[in-house]
């Protein structure tokens, strides 16, 4: 479980730093002061934890129920702005309401970045226990405002192509999304498995995904009919 959890806190790290490559500099400067006050800001928390409530955290299943649907809203944001993006880079002429909705998940960076920062602000403290609380967190804030910029930059160095960068954020998001659903049942299922069929649900079900249909099918043919009018 603990192995799960850092391989998902690296790629966290690593798809923060991604998404940065498409935003500008300064954009890029202010998300990396914001993380670097986090991480200062922090030690008078970061003290007060253990590694026993830490491992108690993770065997947690109702809070690792909570941080799935955090999990599950962070990556769906992610793949919404990849698939927006592949659109507005392949597609002829865009809505301006798509380039807005692009600009706008653009400058959302994530907010899981910052459970991970605080852990990595509580295992600095771990392991330096010579040195004072509040020194320990500024440096690393001071090594975190330099990180972030030069990760984005080395990053956007490696893979010039927005393209390759789009497609590795996507699957790497994939992959998130797969670990995560591993961390949140640790080694239980989170609903009882039932033999029985309630078909009274299984017939609402299909009665809303017929309706669903059949009205999809009406606005796509109304909105052809526009378009060839419009023409």
């Amino acid at each position: 479980m603990h192995t799960v959890a850092e391989v998902m806190m690296i790629l966290v790290c690593f798809n923060y730093l991604l998404k940065q490559t498409y935003r500008k500099v300064y954009s890029v400067v202010v998300s990396a002061a914001v993380c670097s006050l986090f991480v200062g800001m922090m030690w008078p928390y970061a003290i007060e934890q253990s590694k026993s409530r830490i491992s108690d955290w993770l065997s947690d299943s109702a809070l690792m129920l909570d941080i799935a649907v955090v999990l599950t809203l962070e990556v769906a944001l992610h793949v919404a702005f990849c698939i927006v993006a592949a659109h507005i880079q392949t597609a002829e002429w865009v809505k301006p309401s798509v380039v807005r909705v692009y600009r706008t998940l653009r400058w959302f960076p994530g907010v899981l970045i910052f459970p991970v920062l605080f852990s990595m602000l509580v295992a600095a403290i771990f392991a330096m226990p010579g040195m004072a609380f509040s020194a320990v967190a500024w440096s690393l804030a001071a090594a975190v405002m330099v990180a972030v910029p030069a990760g984005a930059w080395i990053l956007k160095r490696l893979l010039p192509e927005k393209e390759i960068r789009l497609e590795i954020l996507f699957l790497s998001n994939v992959l998130i999304a797969v670990l995560g659903v591993i961390a949140t049942v640790n080694g239980r299922t989170a609903v009882a498995g039932s033999s029985a069929v309630d078909w009274m649900s299984l017939c609402g079900v299909s009665v809303l995904v017929a309706l669903g249909l059949v009205c999809g099918t009406f606005a796509y043919r109304i909105k052809q009919k526009k378009q060839l009018k419009d023409r």
